[in-house]
């Protein structure tokens, strides 16, 4: 279903997108906890994926509750290992069943590229809620959409009436 080149893009999004994201928290003093804890778990999500897909121990937790210079940190480590992970992965591995137990201890079996492809949504999804929270909170809001990616300009936004 996936094809590989597909998923290396979608982590070439993820990354740059959690860097636009990183830069917009960056940027605006005095956050609400909330806002970065959503991006924690973006990075925590990542990071614990990965070690299922690697089968060892993951170095967080799935929301860290660290601070935005620790989740940065962590976000490095993560990408470096994704670029890794991803540089030595085959079309066929894709198809490859991995067994895991979700944080509610409930034990699942999912296929490589199932579990990236989930990776890619899962971030843009909290990506979306924290733009949310910085549009609310009066904050400018970063450009993730990934046309904005591929086009490498923002997404148009809707025209300011009055």
């Amino acid at each position: 279903m996936e094809t590989l080149e597909t998923i290396r893009r979608l982590w070439e999004h993820a990354v740059w997108a959690d860097e636009k994201l990183v830069q917009a928290l960056d940027r605006s003093d005095g956050l609400p906890t909330n806002f970065v804890t959503e991006l924690a778990h973006i990075v925590g999500a990542h990071e614990l994926w990965l070690a299922r897909l690697e089968k060892r121990t993951p170095r967080a937790e799935v929301w860290p509750d660290d601070s935005l210079d620790q989740i940065v940190g962590l976000f490095n480590e993560t990408r470096e290992s994704y670029a890794d992970y991803l540089a030595s992965l085959t079309t066929e591995a894709l198809d490859t069943k991995v067994a895991y137990t979700n944080s509610a201890g409930q034990d699942f079996e999912s296929s490589v590229g199932d579990i990236l492809v989930h990776v890619a949504l899962h971030g843009q999804y909290h990506r979306g809620k924290v733009n949310l929270m910085l549009r609310t909170a009066g904050l400018e809001p970063a450009p993730t959409d990934y046309i904005a990616f591929v086009r490498g300009a923002p997404a148009a936004t809707r025209k300011r009436r009055g």
